[in-house]
C-alpha cells in the first residue's frame, strides 16, 4: 500500500480502469470480479465521485497510454500482480486476459519474463491456498 500511496489520483484511477477492462476480457464480468474492483477502489482511496470513470468505455490504446504514465516500477509490478489475481478470480483464464496483461506490462516497461514470473507466483499461491482449505476441511 505504501507504494500505491505514492501514485497520484489519476494513476490510481488508471489501475481501476485496467481492472475493469481486464474483468470484461472474457466477455463476462461476474460478481466476484466486480466486488474485487469495488474493494480495490476503496483501498486505493478513489473518491466516490470518480468511481463512475472506472467503468467508462475507452479504447484499449487510450488506456495503454494512461498506463504508460505509471513510471514507478514497484507500482507497475503490483498492478501486474493484482491483474493476475483478478484474471484468476472467476477460475477461467482466457487468452484475451493473458494478452491484455502482457500489453499492460509492456506499456509500463515490464519484461514479459517478469510478467510470467508474477503469473506463476500467483498460480502457486492460489494452489497453496486451495490445498490449505482441503487440509483444514474448510467449505
Amino acid at each position: 500500500m505504501i507504494i500505491l500511496s505514492q501514485l497520484n489520483e489519476n494513476q490510481k484511477l488508471t489501475f481501476m480502469k485496467v481492472f475493469a477492462r481486464l474483468a470484461g476480457r472474457d466477455g463476462v464480468v461476474d460478481g466476484d470480479e466486480k466486488e474485487f474492483i469495488r474493494g480495490m477502489a476503496v483501498t486505493y482511496g478513489i473518491p466516490s465521485a470518480r468511481t463512475g470513470e472506472i467503468w467508462k468505455t475507452e479504447s484499449e490504446e487510450a488506456l495503454l497510454d494512461e498506463v504508460r504514465e505509471i513510471k514507478n516500477r514497484k507500482a507497475a509490478l503490483m498492478l501486474i500482480k493484482e491483474m493476475c489475481f483478478l484474471a484468476h478470480a472467476d477460475e477461467v483464464l482466457s487468452d484475451e486476459e493473458v494478452l491484455f496483461i502482457g500489453k499492460v506490462g509492456e506499456a509500463m516497461g515490464i519484461e514479459l519474463s517478469k510478467i510470467q514470473e508474477i503469473s506463476n507466483w500467483v498460480i502457486e499461491r492460489l494452489v497453496w491456498l486451495e490445498k490449505g482449505r482441503l487440509i483444514f476441511e474448510e467449505v
